[in-house]
């Protein structure tokens, strides 16, 4: 790998990372460095290197390259007051005026035009690329955009108006027309008012998607995921900042701030962000929404903590091997890993892991690059959060600085069809340290087994979320298709690093078969093993040390093993699955599992006691308080309880 030449640490000012602004600096050069030397004639188009092109083509993939590449430009050059010893805004510069010359309908590569970009009306792809141009140009445009002829300028609007057309998809994708409508307005380029009508239809058009608590979903009934982060968030705060419209940041900051009480507990004491939903190639985009609370002034972290947050996301990624040998970011997670890869991704895709650098548009002198670190919320105190609008209880533990997403409400499932369960949104719990299997059964999952199949939970409806609890209830599918009169009720109570999971089987036939999974652990070498009624598997890290799963019966499961996921995860080449086995045996039957994720080596556990009493579920947890519920068909009743002798 290309070396990136970083400052020595400074355990001073970052006690918990080391790292500082020196070292985003040094990363975004590293980054632009390698990229450049892919750069097509006139630095217009850049094809990195991937026998994996995107849906979208090849010519589009080099736009990627440019547009998400000119962001981490735009970002390095205006937080330093646009001074630019590499000259990298020359490039682009270049590249912008090649580029939109002569727009073609060409999806390839081969037809002998290295240089032209694709027509956002003929490829959409191309919108999303003209938003992050947009956004760019708005940034660094005393330093570029003010420095282009007349000419040029006219050739790049007429390439960016196109853009500005109602968005082809109904999701995050309105705000691309909007980002492009801000620069044509601030620029003075609005000539009919099209700019400022994308831009309204577009804030407008993702109201009807907020749903409190600092939450969005997706377009699609439930779909959550770090898009509400890196997207929803982000976009319109950027807006009203560099439009200086305080009335729509009144708006947007809040609820940002709302956001990031939540999204704070999805980092790792290792600056892992949890591995959950599509485009996690993106990597530290997830710690965008960290800066724009800070640039915006509505968070609540405080600086020490912002920075320890982000960095600790960066540095996760560049020591733990997400640059490859050219100094790239492949698609995948830490090295290639093709299976969590959605098809729109090309080889350039991951680069919006550039809106991650969005903290150097603060000042060297901003408190959140002078302040000492300060530690994250996962590392101050054990905590369990609900998050009702996504459907989802946060478990974090100190001890391991482990952060754990129980999910029972976000499902990505399309409002007029279901479609096969995705790994990446139907698992039951998802984490910092670990990410579904690709292959075989499901790991985190609970389903019925029919001619050799495990069912899927399909769409997903939310039962609630609060102290230490959340619930879902779903129609099991099997071959495409709901199982008739078939409901699965599920509950999860966490407490420290321990969860009871629940699952109420109703109208199934006496005797169906059940398949419980727990947390799929990878590496390098796995080991694995049952007994009893308990099964678990481990592996090493020799950064972090042991990874343990575990999984045990509590009341209705008959068997214990463990299964193997060959693939493995985006975290290690092998893994291995606890699982628990069982029969229904009447119109109700209730399966009641332990479940614990941490970073302790094989062993004994003092586990929750679970008195389980017809439909009424009573939890001591080991510190002696507890929780009890009561699980019907479609219907939970939680609540704490006494301990007990």
């Amino acid at each position: 790998m290309p070396s990136i030449a970083l400052p020595p640490e400074d355990r001073e000012l970052s006690p918990y990372t080391g790292w500082t602004r020196a070292h985003w600096e040094a990363v975004a050069d590293g980054l632009l460095e390698s990229v450049a030397r892919f750069a097509g004639p006139e630095h217009a188009l850049i094809p990195l290197p991937g026998d994996r092109p995107s849906v979208s083509g090849r010519r589009s993939d080099a736009l990627e390259g440019y547009a998400r590449t000119f962001l981490l430009a735009a970002f390095r050059v205006a937080g330093a007051g646009g001074a630019d010893p590499n000259g990298v805004l020359r490039r682009y510069a270049r590249g912008l005026a090649a580029g939109t010359r002569t727009p073609t309908a060409e999806s390839g590569l081969a037809d002998g035009d290295p240089v032209s970009w694709p027509r956002i009306d003929q490829c959409r792809q191309a919108l999303v690329e003209a938003a992050s141009i947009a956004l760019g140009l708005r940034l660094t445009r005393r330093w570029l955009w003010d420095t282009l002829d007349g000419a040029t300028r006219e050739q790049v609007r007429r390439w960016l108006a196109a853009g500005l057309t109602p968005s082809p998809v109904d999701n995050n994708w309105w705000l691309f027309p909007a980002m492009v409508g801000g620069f044509l307005v601030e620029a003075g380029l609005d000539r009919d008012g099209a700019g400022r009508r994308a831009v309204e239809r577009g804030l407008d058009r993702i109201e009807q998607w907020y749903l409190g608590g600092g939450w969005y979903t997706d377009g699609r009934p439930r779909a959550f995921d770090h898009y509400n982060g890196w997207a929803f968030h982000l976009y319109p705060v950027l807006h009203a900042l560099l439009a200086e419209d305080h009335a729509l940041l009144d708006r947007y900051g809040p609820r940002l701030a709302e956001h990031l009480a939540g999204h704070a507990r999805t980092f790792g004491a290792d600056g892992a962000p949890v591995h959950q939903g599509r485009s996690l190639t993106y990597r530290f985009a997830a710690a965008a929404p960290l800066w724009a609370g800070a640039l915006g002034g509505h968070t609540p972290l405080s600086p020490g903590t912002t920075r320890r947050l982000a960095s600790g996301a960066l540095r996760y990624f560049v020591d733990g091997g997400a640059l490859d040998a050219d100094g790239l970011l492949p698609l995948g997670w830490f090295g290639r890993f093709p299976a969590m890869v959605q098809e729109y991704s090309g080889p350039a895709s991951p680069y919006w892991a550039s809106k991650g650098f969005l903290g150097l548009l603060l000042p060297a002198d901003h408190s959140v690059w002078t302040a000492v670190e300060e530690p994250g919320p996962v590392e101050t105190a054990d905590a369990v959060l609900p998050l009702p609008q996504p459907g989802w209880l946060l478990q974090t533990t100190a001890a391991d600085g482990l952060a754990r997403l129980h999910n029972h409400g976000s499902d990505d499932q399309p409002a007029d069809q279901v479609l096969p369960d995705d790994p990446l949104y139907a698992r039951l719990a998802y984490s910092t340290a670990t990410g579904p299997a690709f292959d075989g059964d499901p790991d985190n999952h609970f389903g019925l087994v029919l001619d050799g199949a495990t069912s899927e939970r399909g769409r997903i409806r939310p039962l609630g979320a609060g102290d230490g609890w959340a619930a879902s209830a779903h129609r099991p599918r099997a071959g495409g298709r709901e199982l008739p009169g078939v409901t699965v009720t599920a509950l999860v109570l966490a407490h420290g690093p321990d969860e009871v999971r629940a699952h109420l089987v109703s109208g199934a036939a006496p005797g169906t078969a059940v398949r419980q999974s727990g947390w799929a652990v990878a590496g390098a070498a796995v080991r694995h093993g049952a007994a009893g009624s308990r099964a678990w598997a481990s592996a090493t890290d020799p950064a972090r040390g042991p990874l343990t799963s575990v999984l045990g019966n509590l009341h209705g499961f008959a068997g214990a093993s463990c299964s193997p996921a060959p693939g493995g995860t985006a975290f290690g080449p092998a893994a291995a699955v606890p699982v628990l086995t069982g029969r229904t045996r009447g119109e109700h039957t209730l399966f009641v599992g332990a479940a614990r994720l941490d970073r302790s080596a094989p062993g004994p556990r003092q586990e929750p006691h679970v008195r389980v009493e017809g439909d009424r579920i009573r939890v001591r947890w080991p510190d002696g308080t507890g929780h009890e519920a009561v699980l019907l068909p479609g219907a939970v009743s939680v609540g704490t309880a006494p301990a007990e002798d």
